[in-house]
């Protein structure tokens, strides 16, 4: 069936099986940013907006995101590379294959509270799953992103 949403500001018609996840349906359109990495809802890998609201791409049906707005991480380059600074500074992009989801979150957390301090941080980027870092160095950027003394 041909489904209708707009992703990063672009009006998509496409096809779409009726059991087909937004992630597959994002990556079948060429949004390569979001990654495959637990299939449950619980790494973060898979962060897009939708209505500028962070929400797991793999956990949801592409139907219930038809007529909605879809941001991926390629439609916010200019912020992502900003916090991608920080983020190398600290040498928290090992792998880098966290990294889009996480900045996903950090560009909503941005918006959503502009100055947050250090347990709003940690609370709102739970759910990011990272196997190289140890969070330490990952926590270290944010901290300096956001002007958070600890």
């Amino acid at each position: 069936m041909i489904i209708e949403m707009t992703i990063n500001r672009k009006k998509v018609q496409a096809e779409a099986k009726p059991d087909m996840m937004l992630l597959d349906f994002l990556r079948a359109q060429g949004y390569k940013s979001m990654k495959r990495g637990c299939d449950t809802g619980n790494c973060g890998l898979c962060t897009v907006w939708m209505d500028e609201k962070p929400v797991l791409s793999c956990g949801v049906p592409v139907m219930r995101a038809a007529g909605h707005e879809i941001t991926t991480l390629e439609g916010v380059r200019e912020e992502a590379a900003e916090f991608s600074k920080f983020l190398a500074q600290e040498g928290a992009d090992q792998c880098g294959y966290c990294s889009p989801g996480l900045i996903m979150n950090v560009l909503a957390l941005k918006k959503e509270i502009p100055h947050p301090d250090a347990g709003q941080i940690k609370e709102y980027l739970s759910g990011n799953l990272c196997r190289c870092t140890g969070y330490q160095s990952q926590y270290r950027a944010l901290t300096k992103y956001f002007g958070v003394e600890e």
